[in-house]
């Protein structure tokens, strides 16, 4: 592993690492392996290709992951690609709970990461969803049903005001709570504003 593109914010972050140490230093050594850049992005050490997103290290409570920012771009020849949620479009993650997966997937992590360097190289994007290819939440729809103003307001929203709320109100697994999210912000879609604003 060559000490010259290792970043020292790296270094930091993995001294204060308690649970995933042994993990993070083992996926660290790989991937800069794969002659990547080291930096620090969003709290975690990121590994970049001429300045371009490739992969990055981060730890859950249950594993830890090397995240693939155009994962869905790879050929996942060994199954072991995780999409996080049915929302992430791009991003794939590996996840690992002992240091011992990771020495056994080295060589096929090192594949992985050279197949994510070689769509940056070719410019390779992933093709996302048109905010209409969202469904509608059944519980927004009956509300639009009852009260057609709220759907004109809704579809005057920017895409992406309409995207949050569809994935908010999405998101509980609970329809009662769905019914709740969506009452409550009946007013906000109706007056223009978005789930932040």
């Amino acid at each position: 592993m060559t000490t010259d593109r290792m970043n020292p914010k790296v270094d930091g972050f993995l001294r204060q690492e308690k649970k995933w140490k042994e993990e993070f230093e083992k996926l660290r050594e790989i991937v800069l392996d794969c002659e990547l850049t080291e930096d620090f992005k969003w709290m975690h050490p990121c590994y970049t290709y001429e300045n371009k997103n490739i992969v990055l290290i981060h730890g859950f409570k249950d594993f830890c992951a090397l995240l693939f920012h155009k994962g869905a771009l790879l050929q996942d020849t060994h199954g072991i690609l995780v999409q996080q949620t049915k929302n992430v479009q791009a991003a794939r993650q590996i996840r690992f709970t002992n240091v011992q997966e990771i020495v056994e997937l080295e060589p096929i992590l090192k594949t992985y990461i050279q197949q994510a360097i070689e769509a940056e190289k070719a410019g390779l994007q992933v093709n996302l969803k048109e905010h209409v290819e969202y469904s509608i939440p059944e519980e927004l729809q009956t509300r639009f049903d009852e009260i057609p103003d709220l759907k004109t307001a809704f579809d005057a929203l920017t895409p992406g005001r309409q995207r949050a709320y569809i994935l908010y109100f999405s998101e509980p697994k609970q329809a009662k709570t769905r019914v709740a999210r969506v009452e409550k912000c009946v007013p906000q879609i109706l007056e223009g504003k978005g789930l932040r604003d």
